[in-house]
């Protein structure tokens, strides 16, 4: 009896000593059902290509305008929402973790890497001097720097570099993206004029697919449906324009086309490729 009573004093003793925070909370479930952690998704890997199997190949590089209504699913949300993160919020946070590895936008063929603190030096928003007057005497004027801090928001486009080549052994014309890089618009200064766009890093896309394919992308048309940004790429889920091709005088098509000419020139290159798949089953 005496030990009896010693085993319940001490297990009352020992529930009053347990702090409120530490005690187990059973949160409700945000939903109905039980959803799998994308934690634990891979990408599916790739069929291995051989060099002597490939009769054709063609590189482009595109244009993804998160400002287009199709493409805004990669721009949204602003903030981490339930398992959401936008596109770029992906990119950074992979790059701090250590999962992904930033290049120069000097070039495009990931030569030279970047750190992470470089990479938010790109990424830091720009600073401003302005000119203001003060709220007590003598209430004279000077002048003080304001820096604006970076956001996910501020990127409104993705430059992506692709290969199309014809797999003889597979007899398929397949699309393997290369690199992704952010763009960033960038204004005058003086006049607040758009003055073009600035490309900050490259991300060498295939050591990018894991982290892609465990970061969940909001599904416009299906909230049943999760898509990672793995499968975006994958399935094409996205409205891009070409701004280049490889060519003899490794020129953008804005460099000879503008306007209305440079969106013909654009879906000239598109119409070639579909051309050239087309002409490969005809007998």
């Amino acid at each position: 009896m005496k030990k009896f009573l010693f085993l319940t004093v001490a297990v009352i003793l020992c529930s009053l000593s347990i702090p409120a925070s530490a005690q187990y909370v059973d949160t409700p479930k945000d939903g109905f059902y039980q959803k799998n952690n994308y934690a634990d998704k891979e990408p599916i890997p790739y069929p291995e290509v051989n060099e002597s199997d490939i009769m054709w190949s063609k590189r482009i590089w595109r244009t993804i305008d998160l400002r287009e209504k199709a493409n805004q699913f990669l721009y949204y949300p602003e903030e981490p929402q339930n398992d959401w993160k936008n596109l770029m919020s992906v990119i950074v946070d992979g790059i701090n973790s250590g999962d992904l590895t930033a290049y120069d936008a000097s070039n495009d063929a990931f030569t030279s890497p970047l750190s992470y603190d470089e990479v938010m030096e790109k990424l830091s928003g720009s600073v401003d001097t302005i000119h203001i007057q003060r709220a007590v005497e003598p209430y004279d004027w000077y002048d003080t720097i304001i820096t604006n801090d970076f956001s996910s928001q501020d990127i409104k486009a993705f430059r992506i570099k692709e290969d199309w080549f014809f797999d003889k052994k597979r007899s398929v014309i397949e699309c393997r993206i290369i690199g992704i890089c952010p763009v960033k618009d960038v204004y005058d200064k003086s006049t607040g004029e758009f003055r073009g766009t600035a490309p900050l890093f490259w991300i060498y896309y295939p050591d990018a697919r894991r982290t892609f394919a465990k970061s969940c992308a909001f599904n416009p048309k299906n909230d049943a449906v999760r898509l990672s940004y793995e499968d975006i790429f994958a399935r094409r889920m996205f409205t891009s324009t070409i701004y280049k091709e490889s060519n003899t005088y490794d020129r953008y098509i804005s460099d000879y086309a503008t306007g209305l000419d440079a969106l013909l020139e654009a879906e000239k290159i598109q119409e070639a490729i579909r051309e050239f798949e087309s002409n490969m089953w005809q007998y």
